[in-house]
């Protein structure tokens, strides 16, 4: 009889993402936590960062056991290993705002894929220090925010922003060649959910037109 690996109907495949301070037998007990509950590991990764001392994870598992349920677990564990974490759906569209100036080929590219390659993300508006790319996001069907953006209303245009990924409930801002330097206060607010598109993380190219 051939043996079938097809998972229950009523499985999920979710995604945990951790973070701790680095120490011996973390995987250990986060595999060991999902194994226990009956949990199929499909995809596991994690690295040490020695400058930090912390340790980093991100595990795809097949359970059938009610989320709220394994979030205890979790939470249980996180508690003895000091554990920032969060467990999502493998392959949700995240609420993503993107962020541009007068280059499109970042944004053209991203929408694209969104709408037509199944790039998991679900764009809910464009933002603009210039109006130039206003036509790129409309012809995709996405609205168009101008934040015109000088040293003098700086501060004013990233209390805007913070108030449209609030009233947009962002979980993903992406910066596609957005050629404005992001002050402290703003980076610390959108810690762990902001990404960068950029030539200058290439440290052979670094300052304007490489």
């Amino acid at each position: 009889m051939a043996h079938s690996t097809a998972q229950p109907d009523s499985a999920a495949h979710l995604v945990l993402s951790l973070s701790c301070p680095d120490r011996p037998g973390i995987v250990h007990a986060v595999t060991g936590t999902l194994a226990r509950r009956g949990g199929n590991i499909t995809e596991s990764k994690q690295f040490g960062d020695s400058s930090t001392g912390l340790f980093f994870m991100r595990v795809q598992v097949l359970t059938t056991v009610p989320r709220e349920e394994l979030e205890k677990d979790l939470a249980e564990l996180a508690g003895e290993y000091e554990m920032e974490w969060s467990l999502d759906e493998v392959g949700r569209a995240m609420r993503t705002l993107i962020m541009v100036s007068k280059e499109g080929h970042c944004l053209t590219d991203l929408l694209f894929r969104a709408r037509s390659q199944g790039l998991p993300v679900d764009v809910v508006g464009v933002v603009g220090n210039h109006e130039t790319l206003r036509d790129v996001a409309e012809f995709y069907g996405v609205p168009f925010h101008h934040i015109a953006v000088t040293k003098d209303t700086k501060e004013a245009a990233e209390a805007e922003l913070l108030g449209l990924v609030d009233s947009l409930d962002v979980e993903l801002v992406v910066l596609a060649r957005y050629m404005q330097i992001l002050s402290p206060a703003l980076c610390e607010r959108l810690h762990g959910g902001v990404i960068n598109i950029h030539h200058s993380f290439l440290p052979s190219f670094k300052g304007a037109r490489p």
